[in-house]
Formats: structure tokens, sequence, C-alpha cells
């Protein structure tokens, strides 16, 4: 008996941080690494999703450490309603996806170097 695949699909800003992770690994200098994502996203990461929606650590279940995070936390599930915000670690990017029904909702994906902190930048003092 075949299982039913669910549906992945893509969003506006899903689109948008391809472009962004292709300028960072442009200007990185990092031959090849964009069509290595491209490829690991149309042969490994789609299809995985297909079968396995759930194979991502669920984002909302993270711990919350202050009220803030909480109270956002209950208005974005509040927002999803029954559908799930979940996370998936491909290779060196971050996926942020929603499933929703019979559906997988690429949301967000950065390449982790981007989302690692200037800190010699935020040393500098003021002035130079």
């Amino acid at each position: 008996m075949a299982t039913k695949r669910f549906a992945v699909r893509t969003t506006a800003n899903f689109e948008a941080n391809l472009d962004a992770v292709e300028a960072f690994l442009t200007a990185a200098e990092v031959s090849g690494a964009f069509d290595a994502l491209l490829d690991d996203l149309a042969n490994t990461v789609v299809p995985n999703l297909e079968r396995f929606p759930r194979m991502g650590r669920s984002f909302l279940n993270r711990a919350t450490n202050s009220l803030e995070a909480r109270d956002a936390a209950g208005r974005l599930q509040a927002r999803l309603g029954a559908g799930e915000l979940r996370e998936y670690l491909a290779g060196d990017d971050l996926i942020l996806y929603a499933l929703i029904d019979r559906s997988v909702y690429l949301l967000s994906i950065k390449h982790h170097r981007q989302l690692s902190f200037d800190l010699g930048a935020h040393w500098r003092p003021v002035g130079d």
C-alpha cells in the first residue's frame, strides 16, 4: 500500500531567502555551493518532506525563557491553528517550514554562516 505524499510548496519569503543565500555564497566565493544546495533541495529535502513531513524538529516546542517569547509562540500557534511549525537542518542550511493539512510550506532558509554574529564588528569603538 503506497503512502500518500504531502505537497511541498515554496513561499515568496523562501524564494527571497534563496536569493540571499546565493548572494552570500557568491560573496564568500564558495564555488558550486549554491548549485549543490539546489540539488540537495530537489533530490533530498523535498522528497524527504513529501514522505516524512514531521521529520524536522518542532519549532514551537523549544523552551521559552521569557514571557514575551511565550506570548509570541502562543500567537504564532493561534495563527497556525492545527498546523505545525518545524525546522529541518539540511547540510549547511536551516529550513523553517509549516505543515498545514497535507501540505508543507517552505517558509525560510538560511545558510548556517548567515546565522552567526560578526563579533569583531560589535567590539569596534564608536568612530572607527
